[in-house]
């Protein structure tokens, strides 16, 4: 009896950016997965631009000097943790859905990390393998020799 062909999803991703490419079958291509791309522009933006309001001003106690003060939260790194957040809840639904088999994350090392603390448990069970670069940039067809 024939055995159904491996879907292996390649998700390529850094901190604002994602695309994902589909391996059925051993021998296959990588090729697209059916217009799977994430962008977040907000995460590529600069910090001063994501968090452009001026920061908060502080009294001192002791004289009448007046001092700004740092905001507690960096919009920029937010944003790319909240970008990997909804890439992971998009693989998450698909693994439910059993759309894929394996999966293999390629991100910058921070990026990946996120992806990965992102994950839910039936996501992160078909994970097959990581690979720690950025490889957004390069087209689809340069991929495959870097996943060696």
């Amino acid at each position: 009896m024939p055995t159904k062909p491996v879907t292996t999803w390649v998700l390529v991703a850094d901190g604002a950016k994602a695309r994902l490419l589909e391996r059925i079958g051993a021998d296959a291509p990588l090729t697209p997965a059916s217009a799977k791309c994430f962008s977040e522009p907000e995460a590529r933006a600069p910090t001063r631009d994501i968090g452009a309001d001026r920061p908060g001003r502080v009294q001192e106690s002791a004289n009448a000097a007046r001092h700004a003060m740092e905001p507690r939260v960096d919009w920029h790194r937010y944003a790319k943790e909240q970008f990997a957040k909804s890439v992971a809840g998009a693989l998450e639904d698909a693994a439910l859905q059993k759309k894929y088999e394996a999966l293999i994350l390629v991100a910058p090392p921070q990026a990946l990390g996120d992806l990965r603390s992102a994950l839910g448990q039936h996501a992160r069970a078909l994970v097959a393998g990581e690979v720690a670069k950025d490889l957004t940039n390069l087209p689809d067809h340069e991929i495959p020799a870097h996943l060696e």
